[in-house]
């Protein structure tokens, strides 16, 4: 019950704030995002180190809070680096780790993990922005509602594998990562993302931000949002399993990590992203 307490505590308080800021956009949405991603990536980097490998972790965490930054003075026509400037990232990088590694520190490992602690923390947080602002949004009513449809399926996509589990799981859905989660409860997943992105096609998406999806939108949309938040799960509790840990960290009372809170968003948004940006139709 203390522990219960704690993770309401934490969430009352959070979540108007998270949804505060989301409306607002802009400068506050992006210093949400670079402050949550900095924090994942210096999870993700502890959780490298655990296992041995030293990862450039002050560059690494600096790179991922930037990358909202970046897609925010993209967004406002400021001056961004082009793709090939971007990439003259992986020799400087290779550089520093030449001479902050050599040979005997497992360069490999530091400049692999560095490189993938960017993307998978930054670079996939920056994608609620880009719904945020998305092409199809007139308003931050219809900005808000496109970056809550992947969130809030990610949260009842949980809740679907949980009763679903609890009441029929018997098969494991892959055991040596996560052990408690079964096949009823990725189905019961499915289920519930399909029927909450159903809601949204009917009820926010239309007097929010004057938009839908139809049918075979509903469905690909939910069905995908549902794998990538299960696959997103899987893919921290691999990390944590390998580093021997249970939380990414104890920066939030009752729930663990950053990592730990966003570990499915990491996925969702990208995905969300991109299915919604192939499906949704204006309604006036």
């Amino acid at each position: 019950m203390k522990e219960f307490s704690k993770r309401l505590i934490v969430a009352v308080v959070l979540i108007p704030i998270v949804l505060g800021l989301v409306w607002v956009g802009g400068p506050a949405l992006v210093t949400l995002l670079s402050l949550a991603s900095g924090l994942a990536a210096w999870e993700f980097f502890r959780l490298a180190e655990a296992k041995g490998v030293r990862p450039l972790q002050g560059l690494g965490i600096a790179l991922s809070a930037l990358v909202p930054v970046m897609v925010h003075a993209r967004y406002l026509g400021l001056w961004v680096p082009s793709p090939s400037v971007v990439l003259l990232l992986v020799p400087v990088l290779m550089t520093v780790v030449l001479f902050a590694r050599g040979s005997d520190g497992h360069p490999m490992g530091a400049a692999g993990a560095t490189i993938s602690g960017v993307l998978y923390t930054g670079g996939m947080l920056s994608f609620a922005y880009a719904l945020r602002y998305h092409g199809y949004v007139i308003d931050a009513r219809g900005g808000t509602a496109l970056v809550l449809l992947p969130v809030v399926v990610t949260w009842l996509n949980d809740s679907g594998a949980y009763f679903a589990g609890r009441r029929w799981g018997k098969a494991k859905l892959m055991p040596s990562v996560s052990p408690g989660k079964t096949w009823a409860g990725a189905y019961g997943a499915v289920v519930a993302s399909v029927l909450t992105t159903w809601v949204f096609a009917a009820f926010v998406l239309p007097p929010m931000a004057h938009l839908t999806l139809r049918p075979l939108g509903v469905l690909v949309v939910g069905v995908g949002l549902s794998v990538a938040a299960q696959v997103g799960d899987l893919a921290e509790s691999m990390f944590k399993r390998e580093a021997g840990v249970k939380d990414s960290s104890q920066l939030i009372p009752g729930h663990g990590g950053v990592l730990d809170r966003v570990d499915s968003l990491l996925f969702t948004l990208p995905v969300g992203f991109v299915l919604l940006s192939s499906f949704l139709t204006y309604r006036p």
